[in-house]
């Protein structure tokens, strides 16, 4: 799987007849939204995309659009490891109205996503098999049950050695490929159904937003040179003539 999602959306109820309906949201009014939720920060146009295309924008842009009973924003600020410490500006600028928040990421299958209505936090999820259960609040929904019930477990990959049971009772991501389905209507990977939401038909405007101070460039970056410390040295694998995978030197390569 190769899913990444960062996507948080204000929304005056079910989310997934708003995206439905979506059409081309002025650019000025888009970013008064956007400076709304990025208060103090630069915020410059950028240049315009879909919602399949760039629901993981890079570093640094948010991309946003304004829709008839909704507000959705596709940025990695705005999803949050642990989605009850929601920031109290956020909260602000969704009161009153159902706020959604979904985020993936392939490389660690870490799935996160919450629901918030009136400003009261219903459910939470966030988890990942290396972190384990991060935030677990409220009772989870109807299409959380099967993966809670042990219906979706994660098989071992043939040949890969040193392979352990999976730490979690279903794989992250394709949870949250239900969770996408389930609270917004579409899915980013998988058997799209006929009638899911075209993604790609939901425009977007970007904008480059960043911290006029650099402390939140600075922060990321050290966090990044902390990642990489931990990592150490990459190990390679190489499939041997048995389909089963060998560890091999970095020198001989």
């Amino acid at each position: 799987m190769g899913a990444k999602t960062a996507l948080l959306v204000f929304a005056d109820g079910d989310t997934r007849p708003a995206l439905r309906g979506a059409t081309r949201s002025e650019l000025s009014e888009t970013e008064a939204l956007v400076r709304q939720i990025h208060p103090g920060y630069v915020v410059e146009p950028f240049d315009e995309s879909t919602l399949f295309d760039d629901i993981y924008p890079p570093e640094d842009i948010t991309y946003a659009t304004k829709l008839a009973g909704a507000e959705l924003y596709c940025d990695r600020r705005l999803v949050l490891d642990l989605p009850s410490e929601l920031p109290e500006h956020l909260r602000e600028a969704g009161a009153g109205r159902r706020i959604i928040m979904h985020g993936m990421h392939s490389v660690v299958d870490w799935l996160s996503f919450a629901v918030w209505e009136d400003g009261l936090l219903i459910r939470s999820l966030s988890l990942s098999p290396d972190g384990g259960i991060r935030e677990n609040i409220g009772k989870p929904y109807d299409f959380e049950l099967p993966y809670w019930a042990g219906e979706h477990p994660v098989e071992p990959v043939p040949g890969w050695p040193d392979q352990g049971p999976y730490p979690l009772p279903f794989h992250p991501l394709a949870l949250g490929e239900q969770a996408l389905r389930a609270l917004f209507g579409f899915v980013v990977e998988g058997h799209p159904k006929s009638d899911d939401i075209d993604a790609e038909a939901v425009h977007l405007h970007g904008f480059r937003v960043t911290d006029p101070s650099g402390e939140e460039q600075a922060a990321r970056e050290a966090a990044y040179a902390q990642v990489r410390r931990a990592m150490g040295s990459p190990r390679m694998f190489r499939m041997g003539p048995d389909g089963t995978m060998h560890e091999v030197s970095l020198e001989s390569l």
